[in-house]
Order: structure tokens, then C-alpha cells, then sequence
């Protein structure tokens, strides 16, 4: 018997983003991605990739002005995409964790989607910027997605040296940790917590 997918759409419209996010986490990894920001939607769409996420984003942003609105609540509606689809959290893994490499460079990255926002960043970036795109944003982008996603987030740098690289590597790190903590657990339909509620 086929499971019902796990899918949730937010829309979300405020005097600087405009955005429409379709996030089914029982997918196959397609993306439909218009941020407007060509990093962002190359991140996003490695992501969508490597996590298994169906992904659809659709943003109208304030970029005259930078892309921190854009980056952040494209962030915001992720997590709460997750959150939504999890819906309880019954028979979920819970955690997951990847060590990525990315050429030169190498990401420890781990989430728990135990109900309870906790964001550590241990990611240096070498350049302040990755063409256009200010690099600072790939943590603003991440803790926005763990407080809306109501998950604990942990990452670790190791090394790099290439921004660009050592952004992909988170990315598809936690991409493949929460590919892992939203899989079904073959073993247990319940709760994964001794509290009975994430």
C-alpha cells in the first residue's frame, strides 16, 4: 500500500518577498527553483537533489535592495514546509547526520527534528562573497530553515578553501541529514521520543 505523500505549501507575502514554496519530502529530488538569485537556486537545487525533496520555489524579492530578504524567508518557508509535512512526527528516524566532501573542502553536518530549534555554525567562509552573492547568507539562510523547521542544526567546517565549494558541501550535507531524519523508521510507528509528542 502506498503511503500518502507528506507535502506542504507556504505562501508567503510581506513588503519585501513574495513567495510561493511546495516542499514534498516523499519525492524524487526535482526542483523547480526562481529565486531570482542564481546561487541560491543552484543551492536549492542540490538540495532538492540529494535530500529527495520535491522542491518548488517561486520568489518575487526586493533584490534592488540585496538578497538577505530573498535568501532569508526562502529560508523561513522551507522550515516550515518540513515542519508542516512532518506533521507530528510519528514513525520518523529523527536524526540524521552526513560528512560531506566537497572537493577540498569536507562538512560535518546533523540535524534532530526532536521539536526544539538549536542552531550551532561552525562554518567559517573564506570570501565574503560567491560571485554576487554575499556568503554570509548561507548561515542566515540555514538558521532560518532550523528555527522555522523547529529542528536542531548543527555544522562543521573541517576545511576549504573555495567558498563556492564549501557551500555546496553544506548544502548537500544536510541535504543528505535530513533525508535521513524524515525517512519512515521500518521499526517504529511512533514518536521517536520517550516524551510521547516532538
Amino acid at each position: 500500500m502506498n503511503e500518502p505523500h507528506r507535502l506542504a505549501e507556504i505562501v508567503r507575502k510581506t513588503r519585501e518577498t513574495d513567495i510561493r514554496l511546495v516542499a514534498n519530502l516523499d519525492g524524487q529530488g526535482r526542483a523547480e527553483i526562481a529565486t531570482g538569485i542564481g546561487f541560491l537556486d543552484h543551492m536549492l537545487e542540490l538540495f532538492a537533489r540529494h535530500s529527495l525533496i520535491d522542491l518548488k520555489v517561486a520568489c518575487t524579492g526586493d533584490l534592488h535592495v540585496d538578497d538577505h530578504h530573498t535568501t532569508e524567508d526562502v529560508g523561513i518557508c522551507l522550515g516550515q514546509a518540513i515542519d508542516r509535512a512532518l506533521g507530528n512526527r510519528a514513525g520518523i528516524r529523527r536524526y540524521g547526520q552526513a560528512v560531506l566532501p566537497m572537493d577540498e573542502a569536507l562538512a560535518t553536518c546533523a540535524v534532530d527534528l526532536g521539536g526544539r530549534p538549536f542552531f550551532v555554525w561552525n562554518a567559517p567562509m573564506p570570501a565574503p562573497k560567491v560571485g554576487a552573492f554575499d556568503s554570509e547568507l548561507i548561515a542566515d539562510f540555514w538558521h532560518a530553515v532550523c528555527t522555522q523547521g523547529r529542528m536542531n542544526l548543527h555544522v562543521m567546517l573541517h576545511y576549504g578553501r573555495n567558498t563556492h565549494h564549501i557551500s555546496e558541501a553544506i548544502f548537500k550535507g544536510l541535504a543528505h541529514a535530513i533525508r535521513e531524519a524524515v525517512e519512515p523508521d521500518p521499526r517504529s510507528a511512533e514518536i521517536p521520543s520517550t516524551k510521547g509528542v516532538l
